[in-house]
């Protein structure tokens, strides 16, 4: 086999290779016996019709054609190795020559793995600022809790600033309905904000059956651009009145929570917010931490491909989170006014930095030695098969060497940013 090798723009090389007769003679013969696996030839068991008969049936360049895939990727991983290439994604095979007798002859155009030489880790120094929750924030978790556990009586009085008030509701620009700003059995919490400020006060005072006509105006950061800062006349009538009853904070609320009591409540409420606050500070030092190390360190040319596979990466990423709420991706484009090309292009410079982010977790893991161990591995996929119990799908999946490669691949950057934060920040977070 010999090859020639040339350097392109974007990262990119060109590798012609010439396989000879001699090279690809078994994948020719391997080829034969698959057809004859799958073909019935007259006076052959399946699979066991020599070369020469099933090149008289099927004719050599069929031959050649189920063998390509075989000769192909073996050449090219030789020629890879050889080169000393580290490659990204796929590359783009082009058959240049393929007769019999002859040299079997391809082009590859392979993405290179960009070099990066990072900046001075010792000069970036972030600091982890230490969470606590507060009494206010404890308490206002509580009441949040006592709202969800409201009862609603309907009443015949007037409405008061805690209670809730049910109205039809319709607006006017200049004397003309506003486009969706009616609502039947609107419900309006007295004692909340609401989107119209104003409003609940407004409303406090009247009883089922009463009508109100007044003007207010709109909050200046409206999205709906038209009403934004505009006066607004809204006609309601009120359906209903509901007094709310909200439940004691005692020992007994607390156990239909789960807990002991009510002092165990607010210790439990105090130490989940403290931790979400920790996971966000976590998440935000991880952030800046990139941030800085990317805009310090020096890249290569990044290839259009890695970026490409982000884009899609992203894609898919909102594509799942709109459909765990119940919104396609079609109807999620036509609400926006835009293409999937256009979405494409709106996630170029967010690609640019997830890109830019992966390569330095390698890079620092090149050379600091990080490494995923077998047994790091192991526990990551027993986690995930613990999470998944019973989904066939999922077993199966982790059965795939690609899947595991990603695997690898989390636990490692996991495993680079907790080295990140032990250096940089002084912590072993």
């Amino acid at each position: 086999m010999k090859h020639e090798i040339k350097k392109l723009g974007k990262a990119q090389v060109e590798l012609n290779i010439f396989v000879e007769p001699a090279d690809y003679k078994d994948d020719l013969e391997k080829a034969a016996a698959r057809i004859s696996d799958r073909a019935s030839i007259k006076g052959f068991r399946q699979g066991k019709a020599p070369y020469n008969i099933v090149k008289e049936q099927v004719g050599e360049i069929k031959i050649f054609e189920e063998a390509m895939q075989s000769i192909v990727e073996k050449n090219l991983f030789a020629v890879i190795k050889k080169e000393n290439l580290e490659t990204v994604g796929t590359p783009q095979i082009t058959i240049e020559k393929i007769a019999p007798g002859n040299d079997f002859v391809f082009k590859a155009v392979a993405s290179l793995m960009p070099k990066i030489k990072l900046c001075d880790l010792n000069k970036i120094k972030i600091e982890i600022k230490t969470q606590k929750t507060t009494d206010k924030e404890t308490e206002d978790v509580v009441q949040n809790l006592r709202k969800m556990q409201a009862k609603e009586i309907l009443k015949n009085g007037t409405a008061e600033k805690e209670d809730k008030i049910v109205i039809d509701l319709d607006m006017f620009l200049d004397k003309v309905p506003v486009e969706g700003g009616q609502a039947k059995n609107h419900q309006v919490y007295l004692n909340e904000p609401n989107y119209i400020p104003g409003m609940a006060e407004q409303l406090v005072g009247l009883k089922k059956g009463d009508t109100k006509e007044f003007t207010l105006k709109f909050p200046k950061e409206h999205y709906q651009k038209h009403l934004a800062g505009r006066d607004i006349d809204l006609k309601t009538n009120v359906k209903d009145v509901y007094k709310i009853e909200y439940p004691e904070v005692n020992d007994e609320f607390a156990k239909t929570l789960g807990q002991e009591n009510a002092d165990k409540l607010k210790e439990r409420i105090a130490e989940n917010l403290t931790k979400e606050k920790e996971t966000r500070e976590d998440q935000r030092v991880e952030i800046e931490m990139l941030e800085k190390i990317v805009a310090g360190s020096e890249f290569e040319v990044i290839p259009d491909s890695l970026i490409d596979y982000e884009k899609q990466k992203m894609f898919h990423e909102l594509k799942h989170d709109l459909e765990q709420r119940g919104i396609t991706i079609e109807k999620y484009l036509t609400d926006i006014k835009k293409t999937e090309k256009e979405i494409f292009d709106d996630f170029a410079a967010q690609a640019d930095k997830r890109v830019k982010a992966a390569l330095v977790s390698r890079q620092v893991a090149l050379d600091n030695n990080i490494k995923v161990e077998k047994a790091d591995l192991d526990k990551e996929i027993e986690l995930i098969k613990t999470s998944y119990a019973g989904d066939k799908t999922v077993e199966e999946n982790l059965k795939r060497p690609e899947v595991i490669d990603t695997i690898a691949s989390t636990v490692q950057n996991r495993k680079v940013i907790a080295w990140l934060k032990t250096k940089i920040c002084g912590q072993n977070k």
